[in-house]
């Protein structure tokens, strides 16, 4: 019959387990990063290659493409051991929602070299190129999302809301320089265009804020390093120029490009900061434990018997102990499960918090979309009208969309409402 001493074992190969998939997903969180990355660098110099009508950025588009094909090609490793551990029984926490969001990413993937040929061939405008990888991204994004709100280890879910977030603020970030050098380009400003503009730059900043306050201090410090006072000063001052009624200003608009793009590589470097932190956390994590299971099993035959008589007696049955067990025997089974137990209360106390911001953001994506397809609004004037019904009710965003889902019944007779 089992000890105590062999379930405490069993539980902590369980986590073993858990922290070795963390290990792998993060990994995989890693070179997504890079991908992500890579892609959005092709979005440039593929919308100042259609702007430009083929004159600009034709000769580094290739080695570009190149690059991501690499990384894309390690991205479906990836997914391709997630599903092999699934099969194995090595993935039992991976999600359905990571598989699916993973399911629905492959045929974008699938799809770019169809993308990049009507690119090639000047099919396309440079918004619509914009919104395509725009789309294959947020599907990218999704998975990292996805395997951050799975997470059960605290430290671990912290570091992948800090790396998800991040990620997700330098997109908002390359489709701000999409944006502003089309909108230089063509010298027309008009409040819809004005409104956009400033619904990218406060998606970013809610997305470093979220960053900010689940980073650790020397990523932290990397990152305000990052930004120096002049390029900032230069970003503003172009954002100024771009949010008035002037005539097209194509040097500006590269001057603009070139600006956002030293800004997006260095959140490049504070992004791989941030996932070698996160492989270095997940290793040191699963070499404590095996140390600490190899001290349990050694344990396990001269404890075992003993564990009957500490459970009621803990002070009696210790000082029974024989001396040569030596110090490490002074702690009980007991002890020891009640300590896990402790810890692992401990960890899921944590774990809540880390989530309530992936939480947060699940409600208000789910409110925007209700807004979507009720009211027929863009993402734009759906997160609008949240925003300012939160700032009119003086009440948080999240809260607004609470209520917002709570009245979802309601939603479709407002569609038939006059327009104000």
């Amino acid at each position: 019959m089992k000890s105590g001493l062999s379930f405490l074992i069993a539980a902590r190969r369980c986590e073993i387990d858990e922290l070795d998939r963390l290990a792998r997903t993060s990994e995989l969180v890693g070179v997504i990063g890079r991908l992500v990355h890579a892609l959005q660098r092709e979005r440039g110099m593929s919308n100042m290659f259609l702007a430009s009508h083929g004159g600009r950025f034709a000769d580094q588009r290739g080695p570009q493409i190149a690059e991501c094909m690499a990384l894309e090609q390690e991205v479906r490793a990836g997914f391709d051991q997630l599903e092999a551990d699934d099969h194995r029984g090595a993935g039992a926490g991976h999600s359905a929602r990571l598989f699916s969001r993973i399911a629905w990413v492959l045929p974008g993937l699938d799809a770019l070299p169809a993308l990049r040929r009507r690119i090639d061939a000047l099919e396309l405008k440079p918004a619509q190129s914009t919104a395509a990888f725009a789309k294959l991204v947020a599907g990218l994004l999704s998975v990292v999302f996805e395997a951050a709100d799975g997470a059960t280890d605290p430290e671990i879910s912290r570091l992948l809301v800090a790396m998800f977030n991040f990620m997700q603020g330098k997109e908002f970030a390359g489709q701000e320089r999409a944006f502003g050098a089309a909108a230089l380009a063509l010298g027309r400003s008009d409040e819809a265009q004005r409104l956009q503009w400033q619904h990218l730059i406060e998606s970013q900043e809610r997305c470093f804020q979220v960053f900010t306050d689940f980073s650790g201090q020397a990523v932290l410090a990397l990152w305000r390093s990052s930004q120096p006072d002049a390029e900032v000063a230069e970003l503003e001052r172009i954002r100024r120029r771009g949010a008035t009624s002037a005539p097209a200003d194509v040097p500006l608009s590269q001057a603009w490009f070139d600006c956002c793009t030293r800004r997006i590589d260095a959140m490049k470097t504070v992004e791989e900061r941030l996932a070698a932190v996160l492989r270095a956390l997940c290793e040191r994590k699963t070499a404590q434990a095996r140390s600490e299971l190899q001290d349990y099993r050694q344990l396990l035959d001269t404890l075992a018997p003993q564990a009957g008589a500490l459970f009621f007696d803990d002070a009696d049955a210790q000082a029974a102990t024989p001396a040569q067990f030596g110090r490490h025997l002074e702690r009980s089974v007991l002890d020891m499960v009640q300590e896990q137990s402790h810890r692992l209360q401990a960890m899921s106390d944590e774990l809540e918090t880390v989530r309530a911001s992936l939480n947060e953001r699940k409600i208000v994506e789910r409110a925007k979309g209700l807004l979507m397809a009720h009211r027929r609004l863009s993402e734009e004037e759906a997160h609008k009208m949240l925003r300012q019904t939160a700032m009119n009710q003086k009440r948080r965003l999240v809260d607004v969309a609470e209520s917002m889902l709570a009245m979802a019944d309601y939603l479709p007779m407002l569609d038939r409402a006059p327009s104000r």
